[in-house]
């Protein structure tokens, strides 16, 4: 199926800005899942975006109970391309389904309660370590200063997928 729509939930920004990036790119609306649930037809093929928490892609367990899932896109701090099979399996995204996931971005100031804490105690383990990897690197980097990796590079992935869909 040749995905319609975009649809995608947001919690800082970071998904928004995907979402609203990739619909310019492929000259697909962009809802909100909100709006989508309102505004689209039960069935519509979409393609997914939704912010990562513990490699969960959010709302995506909403949007495939109303909609066709033609890709998922899940957006977080871990690397572009990184952290597929965990995704995968958290999220229960079935195999035929492509699944990318997207380096968004980090602002503090949109923490609340529980995350706030789970953040901080992350900031706190990555800081004690003596040996980081490259990618802890980042992370910690990203974590301590907030900061914005979106960008059309990172859904290079996405636009390869979309145009070979469409020949």
């Amino acid at each position: 199926m040749i995905p319609s729509a975009i649809v995608y939930t947001s919690r800082t920004g970071f998904t928004r800005q995907y979402a609203q990036m990739l619909g310019k790119q492929v000259g697909l609306p962009v809802y909100s899942l909100e709006d989508g649930l309102y505004g689209l037809p039960q069935g519509t093929g979409i393609i997914y975006l939704g912010w990562l928490f513990a490699s969960h892609v959010q709302g995506y367990a909403k949007a495939r109970k109303r909609f066709s899932i033609c890709a998922v896109c899940g957006v977080g701090l871990c690397d572009t391309g990184t952290l597929l099979e965990q995704v995968r399996s958290a999220t229960g995204i079935p195999s035929e389904i492509p699944l990318f996931t997207l380096q968004g971005g980090f602002d503090r100031s949109k923490l609340k309660g529980p995350n706030k804490l789970l953040i901080h105690m992350l900031v706190k383990g990555l800081s004690s370590q003596a040996q980081r990897s490259p990618q802890d690197e980042r992370m910690l980097q990203l974590l301590q200063k907030d900061g914005s990796y979106v960008s059309l590079d990172n859904l290079s992935g996405v636009l390869i997928w979309y145009q070979f869909l469409i020949k």
